[in-house]
């Protein structure tokens, strides 16, 4: 007898159904979040299991990674392509676990990539680095507001970030608001400190793939731009065609056209945002940089906004960026843009 299970994962907890070829319910129950609790209640039925559904939630990496170590087919559920269910009025945990389990049976279940376990890490440390420069930017912003408060002056960002905190006094004669201003620079360089840290600790597992070496030959992408691009893309594998992967990266519109005419539009925040962000940063540098990718946007920019321009751009370089990492190859201005 072949069964299929849903797990429909919470914070605590997780609401475990076991379905037959009939649809009709084995077994199902609430557990703890304790992997080897969930693994025991499994482990009768390991054999005729054809497969696990997990919920992709923010905590799902226990549990996919405890499944997987212990021999399961887990697959990870893409909650925002699941279709809601029609014809039940009341729903539950227990449903869903149950309706995750039928998908599975089904064959339908639309699936999000379970990124490798080595590597996953290294990914979630570079995208601590993002929040971290956020929180930097804030603090920057803060004591640079405060100057121009008290004393009238704009310092720049550059010379904010080279004050000291013997020169503090310059600007703030209250002791309140130098006693403010001196923990708002301690912050700034605690930061700083920290993120510099983040950056080197990354770039010694990023420097050995000979990939990273492949996306710092395209124009606008240095060393930070470099890890996240291949950190965020992971193994170029799971994307098919170029397309995939620009979609991916969010840089195709998502307008649906009908003879001709407009219908709605998709759902613009589905990919990854880390991956976008980086190509359309990546574009706005390579256009500044590179003379041929500089005419290219100037010429778009004539016939379109330029934030579509920009985009455009993007997704010249995300294309480019397939083929590189597909072909082992250095990046080619006139292929990508002649």
């Amino acid at each position: 007898m072949t069964l299929y299970c849903g797990i429909d994962l919470h914070s605590n907890n997780s609401q475990i159904a076991l379905i037959d070829e009939a649809d009709q319910v084995i077994k199902e129950k609430r557990l703890p979040n304790d992997i080897n609790t969930i693994n025991e209640y499994l482990a009768p039925y390991q054999d005729d299991l054809a497969g696990v559904v997990v919920e992709s939630t923010y905590n799902w990496y226990w549990l996919v990674d405890g499944l997987m170590e212990s021999g399961y087919t887990v697959h990870l559920a893409n909650t925002l392509a699941i279709q809601q269910y029609n014809g039940i009025k009341y729903t539950n945990d227990a449903t869903d676990a149950r309706f995750l389990a039928h998908l599975l049976r089904l064959g339908i279940l639309p699936t999000g990539y379970i990124y490798p376990k080595a590597v996953r890490p290294v990914r979630d440390v570079l995208r601590r680095r993002l929040l971290l420069v956020q929180q930097r930017t804030a603090q920057l912003l803060s004591l640079q507001s405060m100057i121009t408060r008290h004393t009238g002056q704009r310092l720049s960002a550059l010379k904010v970030k080279q004050l000291h905190t013997d020169t503090l006094p310059n600007y703030f004669t209250h002791t309140a608001s130098l006693f403010a201003a001196h923990h708002a620079l301690q912050l700034l360089q605690q930061l700083t400190t920290q993120i510099d840290d983040i950056e080197a600790f990354v770039l010694a597992a990023c420097k050995q793939d000979a990939h990273y070496a492949q996306l710092t030959s395209v124009p606008g992408i240095g060393k930070i731009l470099g890890m996240t691009i291949l950190l965020e893309t992971g193994p170029l594998e799971r994307f098919p065609e170029v397309g995939n992967y620009s979609s991916y990266a969010r840089c195709v519109p998502t307008d649906k056209i009908s003879n001709g005419k407009s219908k709605g539009r998709g759902n613009s925040k589905n990919g990854n945002r880390y991956l976008a962000m980086a190509f359309i940063e990546a574009a706005h540098y390579a256009t500044i940089w590179d003379d041929t990718i500089k005419r290219y946007y100037q010429r778009k920019v004539k016939k379109v906004p330029l934030m579509v321009a920009k985009k455009t751009v993007a997704n010249k370089l995300t294309r480019a960026c397939y083929h590189m990492l597909k072909e082992g190859t250095h990046f080619d201005v006139k292929r990508a843009f002649g």
